[in-house]
């Protein structure tokens, strides 16, 4: 079993007065993608928070490798706050290089890694330029490179993937899944549900401060429900209330909900012997944007 690298327990907030987060328990494995999920306001940032100390719980235990946060941690920490901060009067280079420097890494070696990673992420033409001359897209890279110039044991992402264009979203997936091979610990708060079910192997799911949702990614769809059929196809498709139901349907695409007790295979075997064309037969479970918005939106018990 991976030792746990985050341990919290029974954590609430609240400020003046009014709960922010309550009783909330979860942990973080050792060399895990972990995503923490929820709605904007749930809790998400205030409990990172209070986990590097930054602010304090009002109730609870937040602990990395059993002890609470203190500065020393930084030289493993990595951490990309939703609130991007960068010396923007400044180059490229010399920043990330003075902020390589801070994090213990000699000039040099500081100065190297952050060439090789701007070319990697296509801004190696930008290395001289300062950084208020970059898009908000280009910063975003930058402020990534400063997270994660240290090989951080513990990578902390708030929505890492903002500001990015479909591209370069993959290319910082790629970066992730490259340092989860070297042995990271990734936790990564995010909106982009395809981003959850590409990298993540368990998550936390809150709504109002609360634990909804907690585990592995597939276990978890697997509880919402039993396997649909994603369809596309030429010709008429046929009702058959007795075999499956109908969710969604266009002229060439459809997802089918199989009845109780009926098979995937019996479904197919109909559809064949139907004057009806298969392009493509999925069998898929409940993605996580349906899971994410059937969460948000379900009444309060």
């Amino acid at each position: 079993m991976a030792n746990k690298i985050i341990k919290v327990n029974n954590f609430s907030k609240e400020f003046n007065g009014q709960q922010v987060v309550t009783g909330l328990d979860f942990d973080v494995q050792e060399g895990e993608v972990f995503a923490f999920l929820g709605a904007n306001g749930s809790g998400k940032t205030t409990t990172i928070r209070c986990l590097l100390g930054i602010l304090k719980e009002t109730k609870g235990e937040l602990l990395i490798q059993d002890k609470h946060y203190s500065p020393e941690m930084s030289d493993f920490i990595g951490y990309l706050p939703e609130e991007r901060g960068l010396y923007t009067s400044e180059t490229v280079i010399d920043t990330m290089t003075y902020l390589g420097e801070l994090k213990g890494m000699e000039t040099a070696k500081a100065r190297t890694w952050s060439y090789d990673y701007l070319q990697r992420v296509g801004l190696g033409d930008k290395a001289k330029l300062k950084i208020k001359k970059l898009s908000s897209g280009q910063q975003q890279k930058v402020q990534l490179g400063i997270t994660i110039i240290n090989n951080p044991k513990l990578l902390i992402l708030d929505e890492p993937t903002k500001g990015l264009d479909p591209m370069n979203r993959t290319l910082l997936m790629d970066i992730l899944l490259g340092l989860k091979k070297q042995g990271s610990t990734i936790i990564f708060i995010t909106h982009q549900m395809e981003e959850v079910e590409k990298i993540a192997d368990r998550l936390l799911m809150i709504k109002d401060g609360k634990r909804e949702l907690y585990g592995n990614v597939t276990d978890i769809k697997k509880s919402f429900g039993e396997d649909r059929i994603i369809l596309n196809f030429q010709g008429d498709l046929p009702e058959n209330p007795d075999l499956y139901s109908i969710t969604t349907s266009s002229s060439n695409a459809a997802d089918l909900v199989p009845q109780a007790k009926v098979s995937t295979d019996q479904i197919l075997h109909y559809l064949v012997a139907q004057p009806l064309k298969i392009i493509k037969f999925e069998v898929a479970l409940p993605s996580l944007h349906e899971i994410f918005i059937k969460i948000s939106q379900s009444d309060e018990k």
